[in-house]
């Protein structure tokens, strides 16, 4: 072929072009991914030891705020299915709480929930083992290190609209199937609390309700032929820190109309109405 485009600069009739040269890069290339809107219903809420001597005290809880805090990923390969792989992800939600115990001001609690999912996507097939020159001291993984080039998994969720929560008798009949206690947590999570979860010996337990977002992707690392314009030369200068007066600083900051006019739901373009013929 030869009219097949190489790396390098345009020779040619090729100069007139706007950009210089075609370039090889490294880079990662998303083969499959999918969107999802779940809607999670009664998650139990892991507390701390103080947290959960309020809620056995509670008559009632509200959902104050949920922050995701970490997803993890695992992949294996589909059987008698080549190129597809189920993802396994497990969500760690970190739960704020106002507790009722009386007439007076609520109580806050944290606690943990967690979330188990499946999907399958398109990752292609690669025998190849690859290597990297990036080391970290006993970071290596002895599940993945053996595995051949494997697609890589990558989740973008925003953190959960908080719905609902309710707390509940252990004896109620609600709590019916949620005995069991959760694999350990990993210590990456339990470092974001103040004290150790607890997961037995409550008189009565919390159940929220989640909305999340989420779009899961499978990627591979390839190399890709792209046309290169001009390096990237960062045009804008450092501006050093200063002992400026602070009423200087504050007349260089512009007028925030938008906090004091809302923009409104439609900004111009089509309306949406129908028309008539």
């Amino acid at each position: 072929m030869s009219d097949k485009i190489v790396a390098g600069p345009f020779i040619g009739d090729c100069q007139s072009r706007d950009f210089r040269e075609a370039v090889c890069i490294h880079t990662d290339k998303i083969y499959d991914q999918c969107r999802d809107k779940d809607c999670l219903e009664d998650l139990r809420v892991y507390l701390m030891p103080s947290g959960q001597e309020v809620i056995d005290r509670s008559i009632n809880v509200k959902i104050r705020k949920a922050e995701i805090v970490w997803v993890y990923t695992d992949i294996e390969p589909v059987p008698f299915n080549r190129g597809f792989y189920t993802i396994d992800l497990k969500y760690f939600f970190k739960i704020s709480l106002d507790a009722f115990t009386g007439v007076g001001r609520p109580c806050t609690v944290e606690g943990l929930a967690t979330f188990d999912k499946k999907v399958i996507l398109f990752g292609s097939e690669g025998n190849a083992r690859v290597f990297s020159s990036k080391f970290k001291n006993d970071a290596a993984d002895p599940q993945g290190w053996r595995k051949t080039n494997m697609p890589k998994a990558v989740v973008e969720v925003v953190d959960p609209i908080s719905l609902s929560a309710k707390v509940v008798e252990v004896n109620d009949k609600t709590c019916a199937g949620y005995d069991d206690d959760i694999c350990a947590v990993p210590s990456e999570v339990c470092n974001i609390f103040e004290d150790h979860l607890i997961f037995g010996g409550d008189r009565k337990r919390v159940f929220c309700t989640l909305g999340v977002f989420s779009i899961v992707k499978l990627e591979r690392n390839v190399q890709l032929m792209i046309p290169s314009y001009d390096f990237c030369v960062p045009e804008k200068e450092c501006i050093a820190a200063s002992e400026d007066n602070p009423c200087n600083l504050f007349e260089r900051i512009e007028f925030p109309v938008e906090e004091f006019f809302p923009p409104a739901r439609f900004d111009g373009g089509d309306c949406g109405c129908g028309s008539e013929d």
